[in-house]
């Protein structure tokens, strides 16, 4: 018998057999409401439970069968030990090779950067996500692909740089929820929403040549106040517009291309700053001058300097929702 079965064959399989499930669960659920001195409900009752058992038995054996047979990618060897500083500093460094050094980072920084989102976009869990604060070593064999992507990340492309930010969220998310015990789940909820769109008189970023010796591409710097980018996707200034705001920022002005562009302005008191996560700067690092007091908010900046604009709108965002999670054992 072939086993072989095309992935989205079986998905779409998977995907009727358990809408079939769920119909026929809950028909098994009205049980204990029907009347016992009805024959006939319960011989529909008693098929349905049969219907469901064999329906089990036929989603394993798809199952099985869909299984791709390659390993999941996991960090090979992890320290995990509770931070004991008091400088609320944080560092998050993926290193080559598959490896991860964090300090002072806490499991929701960590969320952030296992499942790509936001803070906001995470809900549920303790207190203790956002307080407790662990030093993280963790190494990895290489993968396949990460045989070829040694060296500088900056000198990586695009695509070379996407492909080892997406194996190093795979292990970390392996991590989290080996010694964390961490269970989520996704939804979507209509909330409040920027888009980005582009202001009248046009857009004023500049479009990256890439010429030898301007610096590295693809590369973004944040402080409180000030925001650079070098040969970046405007997904990129979205994202980090996103993380200031504490709201999704959306892409609505069909730009295309790599841009590279500097942004400053005065933030609010509740605005993040420094830092990819809106945090302090890594230990060593020079802190950044204090912003203008006088200078313009972030939504008059991004119109002034860049020539785009934000707008308020609703829109469905994606959450993650914490179902258990657990302070992991020191090690």
């Amino acid at each position: 018998m072939n086993y072989e079965f095309d992935r989205k064959r079986v998905l779409r399989v998977n995907r009727g057999f358990c809408g079939v499930l769920r119909k026929l669960t809950n028909a098994f659920r009205l049980r204990t409401v029907l009347d016992s001195n009805s024959s006939l409900a319960w011989k529909e009752i008693e098929m349905t439970r049969t219907s469901v058992g064999a329906c089990l038995a036929v989603l394993t054996a798809v199952g099985l069968c869909g299984q791709s047979g390659t390993k999941p990618l996991t960090f090979e060897v992890a320290s995990i030990k509770p931070n004991t500083g008091d400088d609320h500093r944080f560092f998050i460094q993926i290193q080559p090779g598959g490896g991860l050094r964090t300090t002072g980072s806490t499991l929701k920084m960590l969320l952030t950067l296992a499942y790509d989102v936001r803070e906001f976009q995470i809900s549920g869990g303790p207190g203790w996500i956002n307080t407790e604060r662990y030093d993280i070593t963790a190494k990895s064999e290489h993968s396949p692909e990460e045989e070829n992507l040694q060296g500088d990340p900056r000198k990586m492309s695009e695509e070379q740089r996407k492909t080892v930010g997406e194996q190093m969220r795979e292990r970390l998310r392996a991590l989290l929820a080996d010694r964390f015990q961490l269970v989520l789940h996704r939804e979507s909820k209509e909330q409040s929403v920027y888009a980005l769109v582009v202001a009248k008189g046009g857009p004023k970023l500049q479009q990256s040549e890439g010429k030898e010796g301007s610096g590295p591409k693809g590369m973004m710097r944040m402080g409180r106040g000030q925001l650079s980018g070098q040969g970046v996707a405007l997904q990129m200034l979205t994202q980090s517009l996103s993380s200031q705001l504490g709201r999704p920022v959306i892409d609505q002005t069909g730009l295309k291309g790599n841009f590279d562009f500097k942004l400053e302005w005065t933030p609010d008191p509740g605005q993040s700053g420094g830092g990819p996560f809106g945090g302090a700067p890594p230990p060593g690092a020079d802190a950044p001058p204090p912003p203008d007091p006088n200078g313009p908010s972030i939504f008059t900046a991004v119109q002034e300097q860049l020539g785009l604009r934000l707008e308020s709108q609703k829109g469905p965002v994606e959450m993650l929702v914490i179902d258990k999670v657990e302070k992991p054992s020191e090690n």
